[in-house]
């Protein structure tokens, strides 16, 4: 049986390896053969039957973290303690591994960098930032905020969408079984009136009459269609390509810059009140955004280091609203950037809120009439040569 292990080797560096072994108690035995001084033992996730692994939780270990350093426990015990509340997995691993960096005289900073996994370089910036304070708790703070504004704006966007997609999925199974099981069975029925149906209605059944004469067929095209979709929707400059197309529909574009802008500025925010420089500030938040809005924050960056102010240079290169540029000059004459960032961010997330709600309001009734119609449309179709014997039969 594998086993995944996680030691200390001889340069006092944190390894993760797999062995076959009989027991827990092996694998650790031929690590410590090898010369590792072995953190923890589990076993392997791989199989025909793998293991569940839950993914660390980021966000929940920092809330539990600043909890116990407020309580009064100094760094080391309150990972301790977190360490002893999970027996096992990989939440135990790594802090595990934390731990074990940190008994080695590393920083805390570094401790969490050695897990890029599953804290992003965000996370370790400012953290590493709020060493030179000794203020972690603030620097825990800070993130929990910023992760919390982040769900806040993405719960909305996500509840506003729901009700407008679950609309267009059952809208799209009653046309399509309707199309394709009910219309071919009626078709079969009209077989012998073919010549005395109204002209929609004979579209709508020879189309019928196709779907059940090469029902195998459309299937396996069907099919085919589904796989080339996810095949390539899975490859990333097709990806890219679906999402210029999108930013060019009018309106659309605009709200998608908006809400790319809010997520620049509350990022850059938050790296900027814990310490960290404007130019690796955008460095560190380029990976936020676009790809086809990345150079033009480069080149602000630019502009910076050449001594502009960030309100003219984010402007400059259309990284700034009017209303995010007013607020950036009010920041940068009271010397407060981190804060105003938030605020611009805030801004930014309430209008484009304010945007999706209004979308949603107006798309919802258009959707359902538009469902309605297009169902209501094909029943009357089919009933039709039947309104029309029973008319003639009077």
């Amino acid at each position: 049986m594998k086993y995944d292990v996680l030691a200390v080797d001889g340069s006092q560096r944190v390894a993760a390896l797999t062995l076959e072994a009989a027991s827990e108690a092996a694998a650790a035995e031929m690590a410590a053969r090898q010369g590792l001084q072995v953190i923890s033992v589990g076993r392997n996730a791989l199989g025909i039957f793998p293991e569940r692994r839950v993914r660390f939780p980021t966000l929940l270990f920092s809330m539990e973290l600043m909890s116990l350093l407020e309580a009064g426990l100094n760094l080391v015990e309150a990972l301790q303690t977190l360490a002893e509340k999970d027996a096992a997995g990989e939440r135990r691993e790594v802090l595990s591994g934390i731990l074990a960096a940190i008994h080695r005289g590393e920083p805390f900073s570094q401790a969490v960098g050695a897990f890029p996994r599953h804290f992003s370089p965000l996370y370790v910036a400012t953290v590493k930032a709020s060493e030179r304070t000794g203020n972690v708790r603030e620097a825990l703070g800070r993130y929990i905020a910023y992760q919390e504004e982040l769900e806040r704006v993405r719960k909305k966007i996500v509840s506003a969408t729901i009700y407008p997609a679950i609309l267009v999925v059952v809208g799209s199974l009653v046309m399509a079984f309707l199309m394709f099981y009910v219309v071919p069975r009626f078709a079969k029925v009209y077989e012998d009136m073919s010549g005395t149906l109204p002209f929609f209605s004979k579209l709508l059944l020879s189309f019928g009459s196709f779907v059940g004469n090469n029902g195998v067929t459309l299937g396996i095209a069907l099919l085919a269609g589904v796989a080339g979709f996810v095949w390539a929707f899975a490859r990333a400059d097709v990806r890219t390509w679906l999402n210029l197309q999108i930013w060019r529909i009018p309106g659309v574009g605009e709200r998608m810059k908006t809400y790319q802008l809010a997520r620049l500025y509350r990022t850059a925010g938050m790296l900027l009140r814990a310490g960290i420089p404007a130019v690796k500030t955008l460095d560190m938040v380029r990976g936020l955004l676009a790809a086809h809005l990345r150079d033009s924050l480069m080149r602000a960056k630019v502009l910076i280091e050449q001594g502009q102010p960030m309100s003219v240079a984010l402007g400059a290169v259309g990284l700034a609203t009017p209303v995010a540029a007013r607020m950036m000059a009010v920041g940068e004459r009271s010397g407060d950037m981190g804060k105003m960032f938030s605020e611009i961010a805030r801004f930014h997330d309430d209008e484009v809120a304010r945007s999706v709600d209004a979308f949603t309001k107006a798309f919802e009734p258009l959707l359902m009439a538009a469902l309605g119609i297009s169902v209501g449309l094909v029943v009357v179709l089919m009933y039709m040569p039947i309104f029309e014997l029973a008319g003639s039969i009077h």
